[in-house]
Formats: structure tokens, sequence, C-alpha cells
């Protein structure tokens, strides 16, 4: 390729090339378009291929592996260049801006993009060369470490300015725009700062924007009735600010083309129905975190109304009434997310749409019975006041990955007809008043990463078939399989032009909205405290929690084959005999709690080869012998993991290990069922008839040899056992003569 010494255009984008750009590149004088973005390439960008590539005006180089650092500087002789991209994703590209100090560039730049680059300048503050860029249509800076006030003046100085992201940085001060109208902005994200203050007219001078996310911020006023004033805009989120007041009818009626509206994290308040009823567009809609409420009962959706929507998330507000039938004409419905309200009655899915497969009503006062849903994925009932039993027509259903029903009133056993839930991830029925045998049809559930059935009465033994379920192990055809909500109209391209020589490139810069997701949340307990998993990281986390139930006999042995479980919880329980060996196979273990049970033996002295063990704890068990090393993660456990085993000696308890054993005719082992002790048999029996056999040769010898004692003991039989058992005996035969003659 470098013999090309008159090449003019060369485009390797969106490829899988690794390894280092070759260094003969430098020799392509004639390049005017090098675009080497999205690959796997590596190593340091040398500035000496910078230099070379005089005649450049396009120059891409994002999305690789690059590291090292090197001066924009090294532009300074480029004088054609107009587009140039860095943007990194991995981080460890170092940019310098300001270096030599002054200097000034002599490009005009239509498009930059230097996102998550770690750009030095010294001062954190926006590259002072912009000041001097006048024709910027395309501007990146995303994911820096700007410690600056918002930059108004490159908005003032670049009137065509189209596309201007800022997001995630420590930008502060008033979001200030030019006095003039910028027909030509269409997208302005400049979310995850502390920007504030929204001019009041912000609509006319963004007349025709399209995309505008000012999302997690320090915004404190009332929506702005001038937004309605942007005709064309398809996505606005706003979410997590301090905005107040209601959501003002110009918008509603203004923005005929909203899809996403995200307003999530304010404090809005007021009605949500039927004030939204002109957004016939509206795909997404995210208010959660708010106060608005209402009676759901009395919504109305009627022809395309609400009818397009596929997501829609009110919760943590303060609805009330029934769900009401309304829900069933929004025809689209794919995600539908109404926790933490006071919503009541019954529900049942026949009232939404056969294509909802995410159903999340956690957290409100809905009872009995629980709904039949066969078509969902993702089903959140907790915290309500469902009571009876889990019917088997309840889950009568193959697609089910999440199951959530903590928290309730539900009684009786687990039916068996649970074992047919062969796509199930997650299974969370704690905090019940389930009782009966673990069934072990759960077995069946081989895609399991999350079981919780701890805080009911389940009683008898731990299923041994348990070493059959995942928990956890990810293999290759496995991959693939995300617990993630596919995403809802959320992606959105914006496209600018260039025509260079032959060829055109395209710009296309896309946002996905990450906000208008609703991310799959699972709680679960895991080293004393209750986590929050969402997203692709629950393809990862899994436990066990039995814990606070009836259990009872030997852990299973088999436990110790779930080698990719990440924590496991057995405590309150009633579970006796050893601690497994064969737990030292749990190599991926964070948490590990045996605590408040009969346990007996030996703590395994190959537990300390659990690297990843964090929390550990078998307290309030019978366990004897010596603590293993304060080796490893072991070395970080202090006496609250051992406490309330009178027989455990070692580091770090204060009672230390004797050479020989304080209970010579106590010998534990493995043997033992329901005792915290086993007894040799060979050494009791030994040692009881040699006791025996001695004591009574003893008593004959002193009778026969001693005439005063041998007198003594026939007056102590005969008036101590003869005669009361003989007048005993003689009563009790004389009363039951006189009964039977009378």
């Amino acid at each position: 390729m470098c013999q090309l010494k008159r090449l003019q255009e060369l485009d390797l984008s969106q490829n899988y090339f690794e390894g280092i750009l070759p260094p003969c590149l430098y020799n392509l004088t004639f390049i005017g378009l090098l675009d080497v973005s999205d690959n796997n390439f590596s190593g340091t960008l040398s500035a000496s291929l910078i230099q070379s590539l005089t005649s450049s005006w396009y120059l891409d180089f994002s999305y690789n592996h690059f590291e090292g650092s090197f001066s924009l500087s090294s532009f300074k002789t480029h004088s054609k260049l107009e587009v140039l991209q860095f943007a990194s994703n991995n981080g460890k590209l170092q940019i310098d801006t300001e270096n030599p100090p002054g200097w000034f560039p002599s490009f005009q730049l239509k498009v930059l993009a230097l996102s998550n680059c770690s750009l030095n300048n010294h001062t954190n503050s926006i590259p002072n060369f912009l000041r001097h860029q006048f024709h910027l249509q395309i501007v990146d800076l995303s994911h820096n470490k700007f410690r600056a006030s918002f930059p108004g003046w490159l908005l003032v100085n670049n009137a065509d300015l189209e596309i201007l992201k800022l997001r995630n940085n420590f930008l502060f001060g008033e979001f200030q725009l030019p006095p003039f109208a910028m027909t030509n902005a269409v997208m302005v994200d400049v979310s995850g700062n502390q920007i504030h203050g929204l001019p009041e007219n912000i609509g006319k001078i963004l007349p025709h924007m399209e995309y505008l996310d000012l999302s997690r911020n320090a915004f404190e006023q009332d929506l702005l009735p001038s937004i309605g004033d942007m005709k064309n805009l398809q996505v606005l989120d706003l979410s997590y600010n301090n905005f107040t007041g209601e959501i003002p009818k110009e918008l509603t009626v203004g923005c005929n083309d909203l899809r996403v509206l995200i307003l999530s994290g304010n404090k809005l308040h007021g009605q949500i129905f039927p004030m939204l009823y002109n957004l016939t567009q509206l795909r997404v809609l995210q208010l959660r975190n708010n106060y608005f409420s209402g009676n759901l009962s009395n919504v109305k959706a009627k022809g395309r109304v609400l009818g397009n929507l596929a997501l829609l998330d009110i919760g943590y507000n303060f609805m009330t009434g029934n769900i009401g039938s309304w829900i069933g004409n929004v025809t689209y419905l794919d995600i539908l997310v109404m926790r933490n309200n006071y919503l009541e009655g019954q529900f049942q899915c026949e009232a939404i749409s056969r294509s909802v497969y995410y159903l999340d009503l956690s957290h409100n006062l809905l009872s009995a019975p629980l709904p039949s849903c066969p078509r969902l994925q993702h089903l959140y009932l907790q915290g309500n006041k469902y009571s009876g039993s889990i019917s088997e027509a309840f889950l009568n259903t193959s697609q089910l990955l999440v199951l959530n029903l903590r928290d309730n009133n539900l009684s009786g056993s687990i039916p068996g007809i649970i074992g047919l839930l062969t796509s199930l991830k997650v299974l969370l029925l704690s905090q019940n008043l389930l009782s009966g045998l673990i069934p072990e049809e759960l077995c069946e559930l081989k895609q399991i990463s999350m079981m919780d059935l701890s805080l009911n009465s389940f009683s008898g033994s731990i299923p041994p078939c348990f070493q059959g379920i995942r928990f956890g192990k990810i293999e290759p055809r496995y991959l693939d399989l995300d617990l993630s909500h596919e995403k809802v109209s959320n992606e959105w391209d914006y496209t600018t032009y260039f025509r260079y020589g032959t060829l055109k490139k395209d710009y296309v810069l896309h946002s996905t909205a990450e906000q208008s997701v609703t991310n799959v949340e699972v709680d679960f307990l895991t080293k004393h405290r209750s986590n929050t998993y969402k997203g692709g990281i629950l393809n990862f986390m899994s436990g066990l929690d039995l814990s606070c139930n009836k259990l009872s006999g030997r852990i299973p042995y088999e436990l110790g084959n779930l080698a990719w479980i990440h924590a496991l919880n057995l405590s309150y329980n009633h579970l006796t005999g050893p601690i497994p060996k064969s737990f030292s196979n749990l190599t991926q273990i964070e948490s590990l709690d045996l605590s408040h049970n009969m346990l007996s033996g030996e703590i395994p002295s190959l537990l300390i080869n659990l690297y990843f063990l964090e929390v550990f704890s078998v307290a309030y068990n019978n366990l004897s012998g010596r603590i293993p090393d304060m080796k490893a993660q072991f070395g970080t456990f202090d006496r609250s993991s051992y406490e309330g085993n009178q027989f455990l000696c070692g580091q770090p308890l204060n009672q230390k290990c004797s050479i020989v054993s304080p209970h010579p005719l106590i010998k534990f082992v493995d043997q033992s069922k329901e005792k915290w002790y086993g007894i040799d048999p060979v050494f009791f029996s030994v040692t009881f008839s040699t006791t025996y056999i001695i004591f009574f040769l003893t008593s004959i010898i002193i009778l026969y040899l001693n005439p005063y004692w041998r007198r003594r003991w026939f007056n102590f039989f005969e008036n101590r056992i003869y005669y009361p058992a003989y007048d005993f005996i003689s009563s009790i035969v004389h009363k039951a003569c006189a009964k039977l003659c009378w």
C-alpha cells in the first residue's frame, strides 16, 4: 500500500485491523483523506506521521487502542485540515492542546471529535485554540475532565454549528446561548455537567432542534413554554435536574414529532393524562421519580392517542386507583413500569398488549390473585399484598427470564411445574410465608444465575441436585444472552456530507439515548448488604440464598461443584455436620455465610485458596479446632467471623490452641448426624468395660473382708429397698382386689 505514492484517499474504517500503523504511511504525501477508525490498531501515533500528512483535509483515528501522547501543534502546518477526529475508546490517548503555548492553527475545522482523550492543557478548560475556529459544524468534546464555565463563545463564533456534544465533563455556569437564532443546530448534548440557568427563549434560538439532552445537570426552574417552539424536536431529555412545575401545554401542542420524552428525577407535579394526548408520535415516555399524581382508572386512550408508546415508565410517583383497561389500547407497548405508586385492586395480564415483555408493578397495593402472564420475559411484583399459594396457572409460561415475588404474603409450597421455566435466570421468592420442602424441580432451571428463597419457612434438606444449575457459569453459546432490554426507538443518526474528490465521506454521529431504556434491576443480598445489579452485569453475577429458613441435615457435598457462584448464604437454619471440604472448589466465591447453624467439626484449611472471598462467616455454630492460617483473604477476617464457637482456637480469637486436647474423650468426627459431637465407639467400649469391672470387684472384696460394712449393706437393703418395695406392692394389690370385688 505504501507504494501508492499518489494515493489521495484511504478509508480502512470499520474493520478488524490490528497492530501498529505502518510507519511508511508518512510517504503518502498526497493523501487527503485518511480514515482508520473503528479498528483494533494499537501503539503510539507517530508525530512524524502526523506532520507528513500536510495535504490532508480529513483525518480520523477514532475508536482504536492508541496510547501515549502527542500535541495538536503537530498540525500547525496543515492549512487544508477540515475534519479531525481522535475519539478514544480506552481513555489512554493523551492529547496536548496547548503546546507550545499560544500556537495558532492555520486551518479552519468543520468537524472536531476529541471525546475521551484525556486532553492535557494544564488548566482543564476548553482548548484555547477553538477560540480561533469559526466554521465548526460538529464538535464532540465529551468524556473529558474540563472544569470551566459553559463555552457560550463557541456557539457565538460558529453560527453554522449543527451538533454540539459536551457530555460528562465538569462544566458549570449558565447555559449561555447566542443572541441570534442558530437555524442549523439539530443536536445539543451537554448532559452530565453542572450547568444551570436555561434561557427563557431557548426555543427561538434553537428553532430546528431535533435532539436536546440537558440531563444530569443543575437546572432549577419551571419547564419553559419556549420549548414548544422547537417544532422538529424528536428527543427531549431533561432528567435528573431540579425542574419544577407542570409539563407546559406548549410542549405537548408544539412538539408534535416528539418520540422520546424523558423527565425522570425532577420535582414535576400535576396530571400526566390527558396532558400528553397531543403527542401521538411518542414512543418512549419516562417520568419516574417525580410528584405526578392522578387516578389511572380515569385515563382514556382512544385511537392513536398513546397508541404508539413502546416504553412507559411512571414509577416512583403518586398514581392511585386501578390500572384500568386503557392500557390495553396502547397497542405497541413493550415495557411497562409503574413501580412504587399507590395502585390497588387486581391486575390481569389480559388487560395489556400482547407485545409487553417487561412488566414492573412492584411496591404497590395490588392484591390476589397473581396474574397469569404467559408472554412476559420480566415480571416484578414484589412488595405488594399478594397472598395465598402460587398457582400452576401463574407459572404457565416458558419465556420468563426474571421472576420477582419478594416481600408478599404468599404461602404454601412451590409448585413442581416451576421446573418448566427452563429459560429462567433470576428467581426471587424471599420474605414470604412459603413452606414445605425445596422442590427438586428447581434443579431443572439450568440457566439460573440468582436464586433467593430466604426468609421463608422451608424445611427438610438442601437438594444435592443444585450442583446441576449454572449459577453464573458462562458458556460460549450463552454469551449473547443478555437481560438488557431491546432498545426502543433510541438510536438517532445525524449525517453531514463531505464530498472530497471521487469519494463522498459521510460523517455519522450516533446518539444512543441511554436513559431512554429502563435497565433490568435485580436486588440481591450479598456481602451482608443488598446490592442492585443492572444490565449486562447480570450475566456475571450469581448467587444462592437459602438463609432464614428451617432447613436441616448436612450441607450437600455437591454444592462444592458450583465453581462459578459468587455468593452463597445458608445462615440461620438448622444445618448439622461438617463444612464440606469441597467448598475449596468455589474459586469465584466472594461471599460465604454459614453462620447461625449447628455445624460441627473443623473449618477446612483448604478454604484459604478462595482468593476472591471478601465476606466469610461461620459464627454461632459448634465448630472446633484450629482456625485456618491468616493467609490471603483469611488474613482480612476478624473475630466476628468466628464468634459463638466455644471450641475454636487460634487467631484472630483470644483462645490459643493447646498441643493436647482438653477433651480427650470427645472426638470430633464427620459421621455425626444430629449431635454436635461424636463418641469414638472403640475407646468408649474399652473404658466403660474396664471401669465397670473394677468397680464391681472392689465392692465385692470390701463386703467380703469387712463384716461391719457387710452388715450395714444388708440393713440398708432391708430397710430402704426390700420392706418399702414389699409394702408398696402389697398396697397396690390390696387396692386392686378391693376395687375388683366392689
